[in-house]
């Protein structure tokens, strides 16, 4: 099945050496089973806590790839909080899209505190709350790789490739970064509407009351749209 806009653009991000891809939350693997047919590691891990689901997956997987090429996979069947890489030796490459920001953070955290001196790249796609997962990433003193925006459905989705290594000289901002700078006209529109967008949605919370997103408000409102000549 053809990838929707979203996951080609999370999948063309993956173009580092990686030893192992997890494809956390991942349905129905649409994303692990693109970057499996590429051979874009040795091996893929497609991992969810949805029995039903995995089981249907690990029987088309065993179709579709059987395990004498040179790049397989593993199904694994369990809470995305619990992965211990660190039984794997090598670099990796988790994936975790199409959930919240603040159950993303949640699950970044917990593998990054579960994996104490692994190798780990993390390519993120939230759904919503990106200001807290960003936060956190900062918090976390992770290094930005890089960032886009990918449009699908008329909605636009904050696409992150970061880092636990100290080998970037990008930090991480709260707001954004290089998703403000554009290299087209189409590039700009897609970034103007998604900042309108996002103000709108923090000057609606401003008014409720007990609620103070004041500072975030602020932030976006200084975001300058570049195009690059």
């Amino acid at each position: 099945m053809k990838l929707g806009k979203r996951l080609q653009n999370i999948e063309a991000l993956v173009t580092a050496q990686y030893d192992h891809i997890w494809d956390c939350c991942c349905d129905h693997g649409l994303l692990g089973a693109a970057l499996l047919a590429r051979q874009a590691a040795p091996t893929v891990h497609f991992v969810d806590v949805v029995p039903k689901l995995m089981q249907a997956l690990e029987n088309k997987l065993a179709h579709f790839f059987p395990k004498n090429t040179s790049s397989t996979w593993q199904v694994h069947c369990m809470d995305v909080s619990k992965l211990r890489l660190q039984e794997f030796n090598g670099k990796h490459l988790v994936i975790i899209a199409g959930v919240g920001g603040d159950l993303m953070t949640e699950l970044v955290s917990a593998i990054y505190r579960h994996n104490s001196g692994v190798d780990i790249d993390f390519l993120l796609c939230p759904v919503h709350h990106q200001f807290t997962l960003r936060k956190q990433l900062i918090q976390f003193d992770f290094n930005l790789l890089t960032e886009r925006l990918a449009v699908e459905n008329e909605r636009s989705y904050e696409i992150l490739l970061v880092t636990t290594a100290d080998n970037s000289s990008l930090k991480i901002n709260p707001v954004g970064s290089l998703i403000w700078c554009a290299e087209t006209e189409a590039q700009v529109k897609v970034a103007k509407e998604y900042l309108q967008k996002t103000i709108a949605h923090y000057e609606r919370m401003q008014l409720q009351p007990q609620v103070d997103v004041l500072p975030i408000l602020e932030a976006y409102r200084a975001v300058n749209i570049v195009q690059s000549a």
